[in-house]
């Protein structure tokens, strides 16, 4: 069996449920994994619910997040059960930073994300263009059931400021997705070249961790055994 035990953490507009394939292909392999289901309402909030999952594991753990859930990992990373942290097409604050700050070092000349205006303090993506921009790759069915079952993604947590970016103390890895319409992949290589990531690339959408499930496992194992 695994020592080493990997926590997920999802991003916005998802729940934890898309790690599905993630998770088998991990426990096929003997590791303890825990599947954060945050509500996406504020960074220090979704940071604390991580923190409760990582503490709840027997041993050090790998903390896997994606997109913005590499925000929730950078601030919950610091915990001290936290052996490695892996990012998945995903933001990659420093101290001081927000997701909002990134986004605005983006270029915009590319693809744009088909985020709508904020509705009661929620962000939504547009479901007719969504599955292209957010789940190219996807299964076509359950690319739309995605965009038919939207979470709401809170401004607010758009809004958290990292208070330590837990990637200047603990080693990472990062999987880029080269056909990414959500997070630009020159954005996804800037990143995780400041973080000194171990970086690995897949052509894939944004949705990587569902559209290919073992390529992101892979990742994550190898994270495992370096630690």
């Amino acid at each position: 069996m695994a020592s080493v035990n990997v926590v997920l953490v999802h991003g916005g507009f998802v729940d934890g449920s898309g790690w599905q394939g993630v998770y088998a292909s991990l426990k096929r392999d003997g590791y303890g994994v825990g599947v954060v289901q945050h509500p996406t309402l504020s960074l220090e909030d979704d940071a604390a619910v991580t923190r409760r999952v990582v503490d709840g594991q027997d041993g050090p753990v790998v903390l896997v997040g994606h997109s913005y859930g590499g925000a929730v990992i950078t601030e919950a990373g610091n915990d001290p059960n936290v052996a490695a942290l892996v990012y998945i097409a995903a933001f990659a604050p420093d101290t001081g930073e927000s997701v909002n700050t990134l986004i605005q070092g983006f270029p915009q000349d590319g693809p744009q994300p088909p985020i709508l205006p904020p509705q009661d303090g929620f962000l939504f993506l547009d479901r007719r263009s969504s599955t292209m921009s957010f789940a190219g790759d996807v299964d076509a069915d359950l690319a739309a059931f995605m965009a038919d079952s939207q979470v709401g993604w809170g401004v607010d947590a758009l809004g958290g400021v990292i208070s330590e970016a837990a990637w200047r103390n603990k080693p990472s890895w990062y999987l880029v997705s080269t056909d990414d319409r959500m997070i630009p992949p020159a954005a996804q290589r800037e990143m995780s070249a400041r973080a000194g990531a171990t970086v690995e690339e897949v052509a894939a959408s944004h949705s990587l961790y569902v559209s290919q499930p073992e390529a992101v496992a892979s990742v994550i194992k190898k994270a495992a055994s370096a630690v």
